[in-house]
């Protein structure tokens, strides 16, 4: 069923009947007593705010002190104006004259003082040399940044587009704001509202391709970010950021057909024999939702700090992400080297998270991985010569026949259920001797001569024990006749032991005295 929700702001569906506090979950909103804050807590009842029951604001003032404009950091005190009898505990930056030079400090502004707003910094001569640098790039039309124009050249980093592309509307707001400010001669700073962090991300990332300097002020949730135009600025891009991702859009299609057609039997050849040195690093089957943020923030905890190396980070039309070493004044077995000192702790630290699989690799311009490190170097025989070789021997597994133990259960018989048991199959072992195996000697002739001497001892020994033996004969007719004649005073018993065993034939006299007994005739 229907229900209003305590606030009354909404009606939900699908009720319990029975379930009296239902909440739709959006925060109140509602002005306090004081007139300059509002109700944080989630739906509830009327009269339940936070400065129900006579209760008094607890939240922080936040209006702009009249002496430096920064948010005021006390408890709520409406009515009553704010003391500003403290000095102000805001970061700011105070800076040379051309902008060059920037310190932090606090502000210690107060009703006494401005505090350290009206301070500066003296120019020194990296300021005359960056003036210097900036008025002939100036007079000779050169963008100090990136040096070419024109074409398909992007002077924006990898990341800026990147930002740029989640939200182009808002984003082209504020690439319109630094191109007023650049080409302003007056003003030197620009105060951007306060933002969330991934939008201050795009305003400082934009700062710098522009040439600017930025910082982030004061804690959330009024941090903004300032931004300063120094010697390094000599004037805004000529493309525009949408410009310039629809060149990068262009530029991966290329790039994306190029490497679909390139086999990659091709890649490992041109590898193998260019020998080239890794300059990239590649992240196989990376996270889903993995972002260029994320990934900055594990290379620079990895870094040392007095590293000059940085990296340009893009994500391929294979779904894998290139580390690229940016241009640094290094030969290419120098950066490889870096590199490589680098990858146990990046490696480390990604497979820590779970974004994916680093390994060095080799790229050209375009992005084209041209070697990875697990590809392999040698080839042919020793690749072959790797592998272990296949059993001499075939072995055989006995197999057992899916019989049931009832002859009721297989179907057998005369048409009548019977539970008689079946008499058990009796599978026949392979001899021991055909299963052993021959042993191969060195000295062929020594073995034959001394089986030859084995198979003489054996007939020697044959022949002795056969003259020893007694020969026992079966009766013929001619002694059973002779028996008959001799009457009781003899006797022949023959016994019968089987018609594969023979006949074992024993005379006795009438004392009962054993005259003869043979043995069995085979």
């Amino acid at each position: 069923m229907e229900k209003r929700c305590m606030c009354g702001k909404k009606t939900l569906k699908n009720q319990q009947c029975w379930l009296q506090d239902v909440r739709c979950g959006e925060i109140c909103g509602k002005t306090l007593r004081c007139g300059s804050h509002f109700c944080r807590k989630p739906c509830h009842r009327g009269g339940e705010c936070e400065d129900a029951d006579a209760r008094t604001c607890r939240q922080a003032c936040a209006k702009p002190k009249s002496a430096c404009g920064h948010p005021d950091e006390n408890v709520c005190h409406a009515p009553f104006p704010c003391k500003e009898d403290k000095t102000c505990q805001s970061k700011i930056f105070i800076t040379c004259e051309c902008q060059a030079q920037k310190q932090e400090m606090k502000c210690g502004a107060s009703k006494s003082g401005e505090g350290n707003n009206g301070k500066s910094l003296p120019c020194n001569d990296e300021c005359a040399r960056l003036e210097r640098n900036r008025r002939l790039a100036v007079a000779l039309h050169i963008d100090q940044s990136v040096h070419v124009e024109g074409g398909d050249h992007i002077p924006y980093t990898t990341e800026t587009l990147n930002l740029f592309a989640e939200h182009i509307k808002w984003s082209q707001t504020q690439e319109r704001e630094f191109r007023v400010f650049a080409t302003s001669d007056e003003e030197r700073r620009l105060r951007f509202k306060p933002m969330k962090s991934r939008e201050r991300n795009f305003i400082h990332s934009l700062a710098n391709d522009f040439g600017l300097d930025s910082e982030s002020m004061d804690p959330e949730p009024h941090r903004h970010v300032m931004v300063w135009k120094t010697p390094r600025f000599v004037s805004a891009p000529n493309k525009t950021l949408a410009e310039s991702l629809r060149i990068r859009q262009a530029q991966r299609a290329a790039a994306g057909s190029a490497y679909n057609s390139e086999t990659e039997s091709a890649r490992k050849s041109k590898a193998n024999e260019s020998a080239e040195p890794c300059n990239s690093f590649v992240i196989s089957h990376p996270r889903f939702g993995l972002t260029v943020e994320e990934l900055r923030q594990e290379v620079a905890s990895v870094l040392p700090p007095d590293s000059a190396l940085a990296f340009d980070i893009s994500f391929l039309p294979n779904e894998e992400v290139v580390l690229k070493a940016t241009p640094v004044f290094m030969s290419p077995t120098e950066l490889e080297s870096t590199l490589k000192d680098l990858k146990p702790a990046l490696a480390t630290a990604i497979a820590a998270k779970s974004y994916g699989i680093l390994q060095l690799c080799a790229t050209d311009p375009s992005l084209n991985i041209t070697y990875r490190e697990s590809d392999p170097v040698a080839d042919g025989w020793s690749r072959v010569a790797a592998k272990s070789s296949g059993p001499k021997f075939l072995t055989s597994k006995p197999s057992y026949a899916a019989s049931n133990t009832f002859a009721a259960l297989s179907g057998v018989g005369n048409g009548k259920v019977t539970f008689a048991k079946k008499a058990p199959v009796v599978v026949k072992a392979r001899s021991k001797e055909k299963m052993r195996r021959e042993e191969v000697v060195e000295d062929w002739e020594a073995a034959v001569t001394e089986e030859e001497a084995k198979e003489k001892g054996k007939q020697n020994v044959d022949g002795v024990a056969t003259a020893a033996a007694p020969v026992t004969v079966a009766p013929g007719e001619a002694e059973l006749a002779e028996a008959a004649d001799a009457g009781p005073s003899a006797s022949l018993e023959i016994v019968e032991l089987g018609a594969s065993d023979g006949l074992v034939v024993g005379a006795a006299t009438e004392g009962g005295e054993e005259a003869e007994q043979s043995s069995p005739v085979a």
